[in-house]
């Protein structure tokens, strides 16, 4: 069930209407927005009493009670009418200032992270990215650092004041990486990785989910209600290309996925043209579409020397190019209406 509270309701009033729910048979769930709170109750609808009551017990309180019809229940738009938001520090992510995601690819050396963060946060990039775990298809192929890459992370944020965001493969490094990280990343391999999914969330840090190789959406959304049934309401959902029939480009970057997403669920939408692409010199395009579609973050891979990157140079900018892209932005954040 689908509680939405009225506007202003009081912190006291708030936790009578919890303590009912539980009393009721339900699991509360409370999701924040900027304007608005709702909140959800998990459980059998058919066992359990039903919630409508709660209308006329906390008329100062709850505006309406309202069954959930779609499978994926507290990640969509019918659970909270607004847009939620996501706080990482003092950002806000999904509100009207769209953040700029920018980094190496891999966490390579000291000197390369170091540069890179700096070069971003010259040009306006807001959070640092960086794979210190990478998921590589041969096992041959570079797969980061390790926690020595996240102390190079967790230094580059002390030099330049970027939150951080990286990866994490595992369910045995979920403590070791929400320790050094601000937003954990889910991959799009591990977009379905259940037991994955349940262990980030529980860390209590901001998730990014990536959407699947070849997932649909309702999986997609399904994947992020595991995030927010398991007690962490900061999720973001993140488009970085799906494998089609094309071979042109690395993967198929699906714009289309933001005003569905949209639609269908209140979470903040980040794009990644870089996976999305495969390509650098696509990244700029791919960039302006997404804002003007309404995209809430991008996540851009830039490397200082992209020749020679341990992985996926071909689809890195360089510190030059990304001052670029962010240059060549700003007439389309300001047409979209955001900052």
């Amino acid at each position: 069930m689908i509680i939405v509270f009225k506007p202003n309701i009081s912190q006291k009033d708030e936790a009578a209407v919890l303590k009912a729910i539980k009393r009721l048979g339900y699991r509360p769930h409370i999701m924040r927005g900027v304007a608005r709170t709702g909140g959800g109750a998990i459980g059998d609808e058919l066992k359990n009493k039903s919630l409508e009551s709660l209308i006329t017990l906390f008329p100062q309180a709850v505006e309406s009670v309202m069954p959930v019809q779609k499978r994926f229940k507290l990640v969509s738009r019918e659970a909270h009418p607004t847009n939620s938001t996501v706080k990482v520090g003092d950002l806000v992510i999904g509100g009207r200032k769209i953040h700029i995601m920018a980094g190496p690819c891999s966490v390579e050396s000291e000197g390369q992270l170091l540069t890179t963060a700096l070069a971003v946060k010259a040009a306006g990039a807001t959070l640092l990215r960086g794979g210190a775990f990478k998921p590589r298809t041969s096992p041959y192929e570079f797969q980061g650092l390790g926690e020595r890459g996240l102390k190079l992370l967790a230094k580059a944020r002390k030099e330049t004041g970027l939150a951080v965001i990286t990866e994490l493969l595992s369910e045995d490094h979920a403590e070791m990486v929400s320790h050094y990280a601000d937003i954990i990343q889910i991959g799009a391999r591990n977009a379905q990785n259940f037991q994955l999914l349940i262990a980030a969330a529980r860390t209590g840090k901001p998730i990014l989910l990536k959407r699947g190789l070849s997932a649909r959406i309702e999986e997609w959304l399904l994947a992020g209600e595991y995030v927010l049934a398991n007690g962490n309401p900061n999720l973001m959902f993140c488009e970085r290309g799906i494998r089609t029939f094309e071979t042109y480009t690395r993967n198929t970057l699906d714009l289309s996925a933001i005003p569905i997403i949209r639609n269908e669920s209140h979470c903040p939408i980040v794009i990644d043209p870089s996976q999305g692409s495969g390509r650098a010199d696509l990244v700029i395009a791919m960039c302006k579409g997404a804002v003007a579609m309404g995209a809430d973050a991008l996540l851009i891979e830039v490397h200082p020397n992209p020749a020679e990157a341990l992985s996926d140079g071909a689809q890195q900018l360089s510190p030059q190019a990304f001052a670029q892209l962010m240059s060549e932005l700003k007439p389309f954040i300001e047409a979209a209406g955001r900052e």
